[in-house]
């Protein structure tokens, strides 16, 4: 069986599934090399135009397999930095340097690393009654796979470290409102609903959406002098994609314009 499922692609729309739901789809090393490879592959595809990653069923994702950590750490692998390092962390930077849109439909509890793999994702569609948790805490440990970076910068410092320190879940409706989740919707309208926002990316300005992301993230980190000229850069680049070049022209024809993979 699978760790992640890799769907046809639907409408220039590719959907991961990870697989492991009688774990919650708690996160192994065959997870995290799975999820790298499809994401890596998806970036490379011009077919692609946007990402779907979801869970099987009734978790989004409960975070690392503890129980695989356990075993590890009896084996005499105790390094856990060693691990974040050679599988978590390219899993995240494959999301982040994924040049199209993923989306994160959460069909159930996201925790620990797996809200960090929510957290990654450029939008997140959630399910009415999901829980969002912060869990590291609850385990001693310190939150990783990119949750000390995401948090702080989504939601400032005093909110982060109130769910790092307390471990409390907090539900997608009061993400929404706090901005970290895009929309909440009924459980069985989720993959419909999160399907139509991907196809509406995928049908956009494809090489646009690399470079908005590139400029985001690096803005992140720059002064306002330093993004202005980020900015600069980024533009003449955009500028010369035929995206660019279809989209003028379809606004001085008063037309929609037509974007090609």
């Amino acid at each position: 069986m699978s760790e992640v499922l890799v769907s046809a692609l639907d409408g220039g729309v590719l959907t991961l599934t990870l697989n492991r739901p009688e774990a919650l789809n708690a996160i192994n090393r065959e997870i995290t090399g799975a999820l790298r490879n499809g994401l890596e592959a998806a970036a490379r595809d011009r077919g692609v135009g946007a990402v779907i990653l979801t869970g099987a069923g009734r978790a989004f994702c409960a975070g690392a397999d503890l129980k695989d950590v356990s075993a590890r750490i009896e084996a005499g692998e105790r390094d856990l930095g060693d691990d974040l390092r050679t599988n978590y962390a390219p899993m995240i930077r494959a999301i982040r340097r994924c040049p199209k849109p993923v989306i994160a439909a959460l069909n159930g509890t996201a925790a620990g690393a797996g809200l960090s793999l929510a957290l990654a994702c450029d939008l997140r569609i959630a399910a009415a009654g999901t829980a969002l948790i912060v869990v590291f805490v609850r385990v001693g440990l310190v939150p990783d796979a990119g949750s000390l970076f995401f948090l702080t910068r989504m939601l400032g410092l005093s909110k982060a470290t109130e769910l790092a320190m307390s471990g409390d879940p907090l539900t997608v409706e009061d993400a929404a409102k706090l901005g970290l989740v895009a929309a909440v919707v009924p459980p069985e309208q989720l993959i419909a609903v999160a399907m139509e926002r991907a196809r509406r990316l995928a049908d956009g300005p494809r090489q646009t959406y690399g470079l908005i992301k590139q400029g985001l993230e690096r803005a992140l980190e720059l002064d306002l002098e330093q993004t202005l000229e980020l900015e600069s850069q980024l533009q003449a680049l955009a500028a010369e994609t035929p995206d660019a070049r279809e989209a003028i022209q379809a606004f001085t024809e008063k037309r929609k314009p037509r974007f090609h993979p």
